[in-house]
């Protein structure tokens, strides 16, 4: 799967693949924030949910919560908003609905959906939100149109030739 950074949430990607995410202690929005706009700002709402056939949110942590936040819980939400701070008046997409810490483990897959149909305003990001302060961990978030899946299928059946 190729990853652009202009469609990157959280964390960035070095020159040679590297992965850093984006650390969350307390409730933060996402690193970046994409301006959904042309430079003339026109038009107002947006249906990113059709643009180019399916797009997909992926949040993944990069590393593990500390064992004493595992009673602790992170909700991620997808907003737009008409300021890039996303402060204004945000405008929920999607929700995850309560992650526990002890879910945050390195490599899970905190969030993969397609993302919504709805008008979204000029920009477009990611809300952390912790029920209490964490450990810092840390997490990568991206748009993609291919959404990388291992599938697993059951044991103990053979195919016929």
């Amino acid at each position: 799967m190729m990853l652009s950074l202009q469609d990157m949430f959280s964390g960035t990607v070095a020159a040679d693949g590297t992965k850093t995410g984006q650390a969350i202690t307390a409730t933060a929005i996402s690193t970046n924030v994409t301006d959904l706009r042309q430079p003339n700002g026109a038009p107002t709402l947006v249906d990113n949910g059709i643009l180019g056939g399916d797009l997909w949110l992926v949040v993944q942590a990069q590393t593990a919560a500390a064992g004493g936040d595992a009673a602790k819980t992170l909700t991620i939400t997808l907003e737009s908003d008409s300021t890039a701070d996303l402060a204004t008046s945000a405008t929920v997409h999607f929700s995850t609905g309560a992650i526990l810490g002890s879910a945050i483990t390195a490599g899970a897959v905190l969030a993969r959906v397609r993302i919504p149909s709805g008008n979204y305003e000029r920009y477009m990001g990611l809300r952390y939100t912790v029920s209490a302060g964490f450990t810092a961990f840390a997490i990568l978030a991206y748009l993609t149109p291919d959404v990388q899946r291992n599938v697993i299928h059951p044991g103990n059946y053979t195919i016929d030739a």
